[in-house]
């Protein structure tokens, strides 16, 4: 049995295709008709005959992907970024240098390195090209930077207008970060938080809304104390952001008592704060909060006259009390370990006629005694070549008998702000903890810091903070698929403030299943974004190899007298001529086209809360 394509002439009309089949039957040649294919174009006609005598077709064994970029990630961020009208905050008007500062901020959340290797790396997916910044140089980098700088102030009062109103709620907190070098002036030796010893450190401070979206920063010399920053802060949202009523939320670092009566002088503003430990302590002693207020409660509101007009919520979560108890016990067993094996040490050497002499031993102690910061609870006598020491249980007591308990201070009256909502909004700073989490943790990595310009240091962090708001905005849109608590915001103003907020049942679901509700896998926010970068975008040729001036154009193309065809071997999509590229493999005369690979159902949907999806 044998299928073909007969074509039947009519007189009057144009010829019928039609399909048929021939079979023989006792001896005899017999066909029959399948399908009329009259209404098909000739084009598909004639694959249809191919196909039947199984001949190859023109094209087959010709298409070859050239080039291959990941495009799905940098679609999400710059898709984002251009939604939220980022660009245009950074300046109205479209420039190279605008244009580049938008890819440093994209690269930092797709590949965070320096700036040299920014450039190499960015021509590795699609950011260079939809920038139009592949021949930018790190000169160009380093200028756009200084350009950023300048901007500053425009930037951070046009993000204020967005998320800061009057008499709205600002959180403000400060980190560090180490540097390496000797050449920057903000580089300086202080308290570093980042634990690494022997390194100078740059202070920054980071200035939110309620919801911890990032609006503001300010980078300071190392050795910058905390309650020096806040008057800087006072004034930003006063003269540059035009605000005159706003509540600042600030650490116990920061709110200091000193701080609160330069603050007084701006009767407009108001602040929250936290109480150190040693003003709780102080407090017990003058039994202005006694501990069987929290026999019923877990908060009390109370008065001070060593506070006069502020408010004190005073607070016991037992969670945090359990904690502390535990790291404290740690801490000591580790500190006796450490100082009984001094004391053996010291014993053998004097039984074999050798003892150390009383500052020798001292010198020893002083190195073991506060390893642990827990120097307070011990005792300890040198005196004739020997060391003793024990634990001083009554401090130890003393302050186990506080664990767990926090007194948050605020000059707001209790008509807008009760109680439950002084607590809540202080317990809020943990959005700008989570941020600085992210600037400095595997997201956007603001460091280390190797620039020498205190200028330069100045506008890595500020980039580094708009990379961040393009960040939140991002994890606030991907809930449904990341670990996040999509509940959390609604139970916020509901749940008990003091106590560590309970997990809904969705996220519980999605920790324990770690899939989503329809079933697609629970994302962290990084491998989401390389799952994204996944989806790239191919760039095919096709060679021409039948046609009969195919050889004819290839010697053409590679010889370099021979004038290119305008238009030849470019991609055509619509785009400005400035950012069309030759397909890297493509001779002159072959035609090239791009084509974006099918996007999962887990990037479908990742784009589709972005409205992203499709990808045009």
């Amino acid at each position: 049995m044998v299928m073909y394509i007969d074509v039947v002439p009519n007189r009057s009309s144009p010829p019928a295709v039609l399909l048929r089949e021939s079979f023989r039957k006792e001896g005899k040649v017999y066909k029959r008709t399948l399908a009329n294919l009259s209404a098909l174009s000739p084009r598909v006609i004639e694959r249809v005959r191919r196909a039947l005598r199984d001949e190859p077709t023109p094209h087959e064994g010709r298409l070859h992907i050239c080039a291959s970029l990941p495009h799905g990630a940098v679609h999400a961020i710059l898709g984002t970024l251009r939604k939220l009208g980022l660009d245009k905050v950074i300046a109205a008007r479209p420039s190279h240098q605008r244009n580049i500062v938008v890819a440093m901020l994209a690269a930092r959340l797709l590949f965070p390195t320096s700036k040299l290797d920014t450039t190499r790396r960015w021509k590795c997916c699609t950011l260079a090209r939809e920038l139009g910044v592949a021949d930018a140089t790190a000169d160009d980098l380093y200028a756009a930077l200084d350009w950023l700088l300048t901007r500053q102030h425009a930037i951070e009062r046009k993000l204020a207008a967005r998320h800061l109103g009057e008499s709205a709620a600002v959180l403000y907190d400060l980190s560090s970060s180490f540097y390496h070098g000797q050449h920057c002036p903000l580089a300086q030796f202080g308290h570093n938080r980042d634990g690494r010893k022997g390194l100078p450190i740059i202070v920054y401070g980071v200035l939110a809304n309620r919801q911890g979206c990032p609006v503001a920063v300010e980078v300071y010399a190392g050795n910058t104390a905390d309650p020096t920053t806040v008057l800087d802060q006072v004034h930003k949202l006063q003269q540059n952001f035009g605000l005159q009523r706003v509540i600042i939320t600030a650490d116990r670092g920061c709110i200091t008592g000193t701080n609160i009566a330069l603050l007084r002088e701006f009767p407009a503003l108001g602040w929250i704060g936290a109480l150190r430990r040693d003003g709780i302590r102080k407090l017990v002693e003058q039994q202005a909060l006694q501990l069987s207020l929290f026999d019923r409660q877990n908060r009390a509101e109370i008065r001070c006259p060593d506070y006069p007009g502020e408010r004190l919520v005073a607070c016991l979560n037992p969670l945090l009390a359990q904690r502390r108890r535990q790291k404290r016990e740690a801490l000591l067993a580790a500190t006796e370990t450490a100082l009984s094996s001094l004391a053996a040490q010291v014993d053998r050497v004097r039984q074999k006629g050798r003892p150390l002499t009383d500052d020798q031993i001292g010198v020893k102690v002083g190195r073991q005694i506060n390893h642990y910061k827990v120097a307070k609870h011990f005792q300890w006598r040198i005196e004739g070549g020997s060391f003793h020491f024990q634990r001083r249980q009554d401090a130890i007591d003393q302050e186990q008998a506080l664990d767990g308990i926090y007194v948050i201070r605020t000059s707001e009256p209790p008509a807008p702000w009760p109680a439950e909502a002084v607590v809540r909004g202080y317990k809020q700073l943990a959005q700008v903890e989570r941020a600085f989490r992210c600037l400095k943790g595997v997201d956007l990595k603001v460091r280390p810091i190797w620039l020498r310009k205190a200028e330069h240091v100045k506008a890595h962090v500020l980039l580094c903070l708009l990379a961040y708001y393009v960040e939140w905005h991002l994890r606030e849109r991907w809930q449904e698929l990341l670990f996040a608590d999509e509940e959390l915001e609604q139970a916020r103003d509901t749940r008990d403030p003091v106590l560590p907020p309970a997990p809904s049942a969705s996220v519980l679901a999605k920790k324990n299943t770690l899939q989503t509700a329809t079933g697609l896998p629970v994302q962290s926010f990084g491998s989401l974004l390389e799952d994204l970068g996944t989806l790239t975008e191919n760039t095919c040729v096709l060679r021409l190899t039948d046609s009969p001036d195919g050889p004819a154009r290839r010697a053409a193309s590679q010889d370099p007298s021979t004038p290119a065809r305008p238009g030849i071997g470019r991609k055509r999509r619509g785009r400005k001529a400035g950012r069309r590229n030759a397909a890297p493999a493509a001779l002159a005369g072959e035609p090239t086209f791009t084509v974006l690979a099918e996007a999962s159902p887990l990037q479908q949907r990742a784009l589709e809360l972005l409205g992203l999806y499709p990808v045009r």
